[in-house]
């Protein structure tokens, strides 16, 4: 088998331009802890409820699931297949090389954008009793604790 170390300047581009997309993808996540609000929700009436922390529960928020990684892994698989081999065999390189990269990317994404979060079990004042997940931002809630639950339109936060 015959490695090509001498890629043309556009493939070397392309493989930059799949790195810098790929690394890119970290900085896509938004906040989905208590204190995390979306530009849209500035000045906007929220519900605010009191209640007193039943149960706490570490749990994993799944991570992003975009187009960008698996893309960015097929543009690298694929260049990096097209240096083996010649003629067909450097051709099924190439499509292999973009399959196994399109997994491997969307595989890198998804555990690059992964978090720690935590379920929080509140029983509300009003005896109602709800479980809100969100990021875990360090606030260590306590059985027993009071805290406030934030609501508006679907989401809800728990913080003191």
């Amino acid at each position: 088998m015959r490695v090509n170390l001498n890629r043309s300047k556009t493939q070397r581009l392309a493989l930059v331009a799949a790195l810098v997309a790929a690394l890119g993808v970290t900085g896509c996540a938004s906040g989905l802890g208590g204190g995390a609000y979306q530009r849209g929700e500035a000045r906007r009436t929220m519900v605010v409820q009191y209640g007193t922390v039943e149960a706490v529960r570490a749990v994993k928020l799944e991570g992003t699931k975009t187009p960008v990684g698996p893309v960015a892994g097929a543009a690298v698989g694929g260049i990096a297949g097209s240096g083996v081999g010649g003629g067909r065999g450097q051709a099924i390189a190439t499509v292999i090389g973009a399959v196994a990269g399109g997994l491997a990317g969307a595989a890198v994404e998804e555990g690059a954008t992964r978090q720690a979060g935590v379920e929080v079990t509140v029983r509300l004042e009003n005896g109602q009793v709800l479980a809100v997940v969100q990021e875990d931002g360090g606030e260590n809630f306590r059985l027993g604790e009071r805290v406030r639950l934030v609501r508006d339109a679907g989401t809800t936060r728990v913080t003191r």
